[in-house]
């Protein structure tokens, strides 16, 4: 597994859309901060089968940020495509599905390669779960195969993505997600951020926040879950493994 590049400025959103807001309206202001004025972004659609729909939806969006959008599945050749991009958006959809797209157009090691080089990574849901250590604590039904579960390893831990917290009123029968990332750790050992709805993962070079709204939940192997509020600085996650 490759480790985390020292060179970082990636942004790692839980979800792209609030309740009664528009797509990226919530971290609107966080995106363009991370950003720092790049005018171009390479969108990565792979998430989703209507690619064409969705890079539609993205140059909408980023247009209004004054920021030019290029899709990757429009690249004659996708690897030469992330060598130029001046800033990187991999958005949400079905996590399996992106993975299984990157690994077979061997896109993994050229975008780790411009992450490290500094290229502003952002990512949305799945976005977000590729730029983990693997795709194991994603909440998606694996509805193709990829090669393996690595993932692009910007950053030395898990994430999980929509994090939803137990509904002591429900008289559902199956794992809460808590319960489901217990699991993992009987596996596996890195430690998993569950982002609840609404917040962002900001890291830049050696330093790692919290943004957005409400709290995260750190689970970490033989340990309690810890929770830690907006502003923390979670830069000490950046250090896992080492």
């Amino acid at each position: 597994m490759t480790t985390a590049p020292a060179v970082r400025r990636v942004l790692l959103l839980s979800n792209s859309t609030q309740p009664e807001r528009g797509y990226l309206d919530h971290a609107a202001d966080a995106i363009v901060r991370h950003l720092r004025g790049a005018k171009q972004l390479l969108f990565v659609p792979y998430a989703l089968h209507d690619r064409a729909g969705y890079a539609a939806k993205a140059r909408e969006r980023f247009a209004a940020l004054g920021v030019k959008v290029e899709s990757l599945h429009e690249a004659k050749d996708p690897v030469v495509a992330v060598g130029r991009a001046e800033s990187l958006f991999i958005g949400g959809g079905n996590t399996f599905r992106l993975l299984d797209a990157l690994q077979g157009q061997e896109l993994l090691a050229p975008i780790r390669a411009r992450v490290a080089a500094g290229m502003p990574y952002l990512g949305a849901s799945a976005g977000s779960n590729v730029a983990c250590l693997t795709i194991k604590t994603t909440n998606d039904m694996p509805i193709v195969q990829p090669r393996s579960f690595d993932a692009l390893a910007l950053l030395p831990f898990n994430l999980n993505p929509h994090y939803l917290d137990p509904d002591p009123g429900s008289k559902h029968m199956g794992e809460t997600r808590e319960q489901r990332l217990r699991e993992f750790h009987e596996m596996n050992a890195p430690p998993v951020v569950g982002l609840r709805e609404g917040g962002w993962l900001d890291v830049d070079g050696a330093r790692m926040t919290l943004g957005g709204l409400g709290s995260v939940r750190l689970f970490r192997r033989g340990e309690p879950p810890q929770e830690f509020p907006i502003g923390s600085d979670l830069s000490f996650l950046l250090r896992a493994g080492s």
